[in-house]
């Protein structure tokens, strides 16, 4: 980890207990199994940001007007 920034964090009892038992199963620390998680998170965030950039210059349907289509087409 490049320079490492120190930061406190809470967690439910049971959520701690939890993380310290998977932690010491692994052999890792709480540490690096929440930046992991994290890292996973943003991850996920940076993916659905490029998928509403490719999706922005496709027309916008309202609402109804999708709900009303799909009842004329059987699908509701």
């Amino acid at each position: 980890m490049i320079d490492p920034k120190r930061t406190t964090v809470y967690f439910a009892a049971d959520v701690h207990r939890a993380l310290r038992l998977k932690a010491a199963v692994a052999d890792r620390t709480i540490s690096d199994m929440v930046n992991d998680a994290v890292r996973a998170a943003l991850a996920e965030d940076a993916e659905d940001l490029a998928a509403f950039d490719e999706r922005r210059k496709e027309r916008e349907i309202p609402f109804d007007s999708f709900v009303k289509d799909l009842r004329r087409r059987g699908r509701l």
